[in-house]
């Protein structure tokens, strides 16, 4: 048995990846964000409904132009993650799955994202 040669390129910086592959990776990493910032929502809520300090402590915490940044990042990402999932059952159920359709629903996705992300701006500040 002979062993193939195949070139092989381990620097991640030279490759290109499809606009497609892009929008899941994206999806995935959108989907931990969200994850770890609805702990830390969850947190904040359990600490304003249980009692007036622990709410006026919350609303300092909030108050901040830091903190603004944080949720409008939040938003983003969950806003992302669920047009990323709306993407995926729509592929799911036959449609997009070519490879121009794909990278196409991948742009349209990435656009409604940015309608949306400056949509959340607006709401947080």
């Amino acid at each position: 048995m002979t062993k193939k040669q195949r070139p092989v390129n381990l620097d991640l910086r030279t490759i290109r990846q499809p606009v497609a592959a892009i929008s899941s990776i994206l999806h995935r990493i959108s989907g931990v964000i969200t994850l770890f910032a609805l702990a830390i929502l969850l947190w904040l809520l359990s600490e304003s409904l249980a009692s007036e300090q622990g709410f006026n402590a919350v609303v300092d915490i909030m108050d901040g132009f830091f903190v603004g940044l944080i949720l409008w990042g939040v938003l983003t990402a969950l806003a992302y993650h669920i047009v990323g999932g709306i993407r995926h059952l729509i592929m799911d159920l036959g449609y997009c799955e070519e490879i121009e359709s794909g990278a196409k629903s991948a742009k349209i996705a990435f656009g409604v994202t940015i309608v949306l992300s400056l949509l959340a701006g607006v709401l947080v500040w």
